[in-house]
């Protein structure tokens, strides 16, 4: 392991959007967050991230288009 290499220990996160990110998973969530369901080193979180967040747009958009007939 490289002296720089990152050694953190993340957790995948998700908020109430269904937009995720990574956070160390020895620090608390931060408001509005919430366990996403993966821990590991930080490629392996930004593995699922890529895997399970397949649409980028918030909820709330998807929703409204959603009511609107345009999905």
């Amino acid at each position: 392991m490289e002296p720089d290499e990152d050694r953190t220990i993340y957790r995948a996160v998700v908020n109430d959007e269904e937009q995720y990110s990574i956070w160390p998973a020895d620090r608390d969530l931060p408001p509005g967050w919430r366990d996403a369901g993966r821990t590991g080193p930080k490629a392996d979180c930004l593995a699922y991230i890529a895997e399970v967040w397949t649409d980028m747009r918030p909820l709330s958009l998807r929703r409204r288009l959603a009511a609107q007939g345009g999905e």
